[in-house]
């Protein structure tokens, strides 16, 4: 906790049923200067309370227009240097977004995010049914919790989870069968196995594929390097932890070589052949945010200004920046055949209700666009062109804010997951979960990288790779395959 005003903001959203909006939305239309989820079933019942934050119908009166055309302009690399909040300053939404996850200082992965581990593996053939298996979860995110208020007291302790942890080792055992299979088909014996994974968490992923392949494959183990970017220092400092926790783990030391950078500060070229795992990564990637006329369907994008008071306004402007025009372009040359959502193809009823709430504004819902993604497939193609990629994210989220693949954004306070409904909040406190559109996904990455691939449910490709007697239940159940609805695989082929 780093002041006493935090702890206040988190009081306010439990003591009052309707918190205050922290943000206008603004447009300068007269001027020519003018972004850890299973299945939506599983959210609902998660071993947390949920409580929810509604916003007040009221918003500042002030007229912000003078003071965002006076504060400067500044990005999420020059806030990176920053210890404190900025205030008098304006930024793209994704700019916004990333400082408030990956500040080094006070971003949310940077010093907030804790992952949960449930101890020793579930036995899922000795529970009756996937409700023992949740009543089980929830008892363990108890006792993991309570070990950790042993050691310090955290009201505002952000916990979460991810199926590598819930499902070990059987979620990173299916990963490495399918890296060992394909490895086999295309690249034994005349390259070395070389897997990279972004955002490995705890490490656990990395531990399980290590010793499947270990155990099972030893002549591949032999060839096999792995290698993970994390941006989070800590997290880095965790996964080192992890290759020194026992003597089974310490033999991978010399596999693995853990290098703590920025995906996006990558500059070292990777010719040899590779997989590139990145699970649960896109779902944290920044977004920018747009809005269009309806009647010109001309785009406008979004600006989170900040006053000196440190309250957040919304702005949107006319002149696009050189990233979000591109994305746009990509977009509109590969997906050109899809039916993928789009504000501009809302309802015409829904059109004319919304233009009558804003005054006669002519703005459609936000549309959140994943031009953060799209610098990481520019990564791929300049730096690994010999990569295939493997992900798996959710292509949609309960409780999200107002738009188009709109962000999921959330605290936990007291043991209580928290959502609230604007992506402008205090920085380093909520997380941004979005939801990938695995067909725009796809169409984008073929544009950037050239590769062909193919997406999958998730239950489907762990029905591939999985050994699913493992995961179910005495009554036939299998969380492995019924937590995860609400997620896909893509992987390059």
């Amino acid at each position: 906790m780093d002041s006493p005003i935090v702890t206040q903001l988190f009081r306010q959203l439990f003591t009052h049923r309707a918190c205050l909006q922290r943000h206008r939305l603004s447009t300068l239309q007269l001027s020519n200067t003018q972004r850890r989820y299973a299945s939506d079933d599983l959210f609902k019942r998660a071993p947390t309370n949920e409580s929810n934050w509604h916003k007040r119908s009221a918003v500042f009166q002030q007229d912000k227009a003078e003071e965002f055309s006076k504060f400067p302009i500044v990005d999420s690399t020059w806030l990176k240097a920053r210890k404190r909040r900025p205030k008098r300053v304006k930024m793209l939404m994704r700019d916004f977004i990333e400082d408030s996850l990956y500040n080094p200082s006070y971003g949310y992965f940077s010093k907030q995010a804790v992952i949960f581990s449930p101890g020793e593996p579930f036995e899922f053939v000795k529970l009756k049914s996937e409700r023992d298996f949740h009543n089980l979860l929830g008892q363990r995110y108890t006792e993991f919790e309570d070990e950790l208020d042993k050691e310090s007291i955290n009201i505002s302790r952000q916990l979460w989870h991810t199926p590598t942890e819930l499902f070990r080792p059987y979620y990173g055992e299916a990963i490495a069968r399918y890296l060992v299979e394909n490895y086999k088909l295309a690249l034994y014996p005349y390259h070395d196995l070389l897997l990279y994974e972004m955002g490995a968490g705890n490490g656990t992923l990395m531990i399980n594929i290590l010793d499947y392949i270990r155990d099972v494959h030893p002549e591949v183990y032999e060839r096999t390097r792995y290698k993970i970017i994390e941006i989070s220092t800590s997290l880095a400092s965790l996964q080192a932890h992890q290759l020194k926790r026992t003597a089974a783990a310490r033999g991978h030391a010399d596999k693995v070589e853990i290098i703590n950078r920025s995906i996006f500060d990558w500059d070292t070229y990777v010719s040899s052949p590779c997989f590139f795992l990145a699970l649960e990564v896109f779902d944290n990637f920044a977004h920018d945010a747009l809005r269009y006329d309806s009647v010109t369907q001309e785009a406008y994008q979004a600006y989170a200004l900040i006053d000196d008071q440190g309250d957040f306004f919304e702005f949107y402007t006319r002149e696009l920046d050189e990233l979000t025009q591109r994305f746009l372009r990509v977009r509109q040359q590969a997906c050109a055949d899809m039916e993928y959502r789009h504000p501009l193809r809302e309802g015409v009823y829904q059109r004319k209700l919304r233009n009558l709430f804003q005054g006669g504004m002519h703005l459609t819902q936000p549309e959140y666009i994943p031009t953060r993604l799209l610098q990481f497939f520019d990564v791929l193609y300049n730096y690994f062109p010999g990569h295939r990629l493997v992900t798996s994210d959710f292509s949609s989220l309960p409780d999200a804010v107002e738009g188009v693949n709109a962000p999921v954004v959330q605290t936990r306070y007291k043991r209580k997951t928290v959502p609230v409904t604007t992506p402008l909040v205090h920085q380093g406190y909520f997380d941004h979960l979005f939801p990938t559109d695995f067909q725009v996904t796809e169409g984008v990455y073929r544009a950037v990288t050239g590769k062909l691939t193919k997406v999958v449910a998730h239950e489907d490709f762990m029905k591939s790779w999985a050994l699913i007697e493992e995961t179910a239940t005495k009554n036939g159940e299998n969380p492995l395959l019924s937590w995860y609805k609400n997620a896909s695989v893509l992987f390059t082929v």
